[in-house]
């Protein structure tokens, strides 16, 4: 049993490591709304692109 607990701490040890070291992880769960893509929605191309602008 206990190395099952010593197993366990272990590779969460790992983990946790292996996620700081990672760089910019977001662990914050789902996003909702709008995300800063850097683009106006204003600014966006037309849906049909250019066929649009033609028929």
């Amino acid at each position: 049993m206990w190395k099952l607990v010593i197993g366990f701490v272990v590779i969460a040890g790992l983990a946790l490591f292996l996620l700081n070291k990672g760089g910019d992880i977001d662990m914050g769960g789902e996003k909702h709304g709008l995300q800063e893509s850097g683009t106006p929605l204003s600014q966006s191309p037309p849906a049909g692109g250019r066929l649009a602008l033609i028929a």
